[in-house]
C-alpha cells in the first residue's frame, strides 16, 4: 500500500496539477450553487443572477489574493520578505522540474478580509446593500471551505500535534514518527459541515439585516479557536503569546469583531424601528 495519498491528479511531462486546486474549484462551485438556490426560493433577496456571478468572480479574487496577502503578513512575513516572487508564483522550481502547485500558503482570515473588501468594491458599482449580500453568502460559505480542508488533508499539510489517540494517523512530511491528529479532518467537519448546519437554521429566524456575517465571524472563530488546541502550530511561528498560536489569536480577534459587529447591527435596527 502507498504510504500516503498522492496530491497530484495527473501529470503531464514537468506539468502536475494538484487536488488542492481542484477543491478550491468544487468549493466554488458549491457556494455558487447554493447562493442561487436562496435567490431563487428566498423573496427577500433582491439580486439577479448576473450579480450573483459578478460577486463571485469578486469573492473568488477576493479570497485567493487575501489568502496569500494574510498567510505572507500573518504567517512568514520575513521569508516573503526575502524571496518576493514566491508570493505571486503558483509554480515550484526543483532540480530542473517545474510543479504547479496551485494555491499553496493561504490564511483563511486574509481570504476573509479580502472577500469582504472584494464584496464591498464590487457593489459600490450597484444598487445591492453590502449587509444584504452578507446575509446571502455567509451562511453557504462554510461547506464550501470544507474541500479546502480536504485539500489540506491529501495534501498531508496542516496536520495535528502529536497523539496516543486512536484517532492518530501518520503524516510523512511531519517531523518525527509519532502520529497526529488529522486536525484538517477536524477543520473539515466542524469549520465546514456542523457551522454550515447552524448558519443555514439561523437564516430563517428574524434577526437584524447583517446578522448572518456576525454569526459566521463568531462561530467560525470559536470553531477554529478549540481545533488549534489539535493543530501543530506552524514551525517558523510556534507560540505566539503564552500558549496561543497564531490562529487563536487572530480568532480570538473575530470573536471579539463578531460580538461588537452583531451588537451594531443591533442598534441600528432599533433606531430605525
Amino acid at each position: 500500500m502507498p504510504e500516503k495519498m498522492s496530491p497530484v491528479i495527473f501529470e503531464i511531462g514537468w506539468f502536475s496539477l494538484k487536488y488542492y486546486g481542484l477543491m478550491y474549484i468544487i468549493a466554488f462551485g458549491i457556494t455558487y450553487g447554493l447562493v442561487l438556490y436562496r435567490v431563487r426560493n428566498e423573496e427577500r433577496f433582491s439580486v439577479s443572477g448576473d450579480d450573483v456571478q459578478n460577486l463571485m468572480l469578486f469573492m473568488i479574487i477576493g479570497v485567493i489574493a487575501g489568502g496569500r496577502f494574510g498567510y505572507v503578513l500573518f504567517y512568514n512575513l520575513s521569508y516573503y520578505l526575502s524571496n518576493p516572487l514566491e508570493i505571486f508564483l503558483p509554480l515550484q522550481f526543483s532540480n530542473g522540474t517545474i510543479t504547479f502547485t496551485g494555491i499553496s500558503g493561504m490564511s483563511f482570515h486574509g481570504g476573509l478580509i479580502g472577500v469582504l473588501i472584494s464584496i464591498w468594491l464590487y457593489i459600490r458599482k450597484t444598487n445591492l446593500n453590502f449587509w444584504e449580500m452578507a446575509d446571502l453568502f455567509a451562511p453557504v460559505v462554510p461547506l464550501g471551505y470544507t474541500f479546502g480542508r480536504l485539500g489540506n488533508f491529501i495534501n498531508g499539510e496542516l496536520y495535528g500535534r502529536i497523539t496516543s489517540s486512536p484517532m492518530g494517523m501518520h503524516f510523512p512530511l511531519a517531523p518525527g514518527i509519532g502520529l497526529r491528529h488529522p486536525s484538517q479532518l477536524y477543520e473539515a467537519f466542524f469549520e465546514g459541515i456542523v457551522l454550515f448546519a447552524v448558519l443555514w437554521n439561523l437564516r430563517k429566524l428574524r434577526t437584524p439585516r447583517g446578522a448572518m456575517l456576525a454569526f459566521y465571524i463568531i462561530g467560525y472563530g470559536t470553531i477554529r479557536f478549540f481545533i488549534e488546541y489539535f493543530r501543530q502550530p506552524d514551525a517558523q511561528l510556534g507560540f505566539i503569546f503564552m500558549s496561543f498560536s497564531m490562529g487563536q489569536i487572530l480568532c480570538s480577534t473575530m470573536i471579539i469583531g463578531g460580538i461588537a459587529l452583531y451588537l451594531y447591527l443591533s442598534r441600528i435596527e432599533k433606531q430605525q424601528l
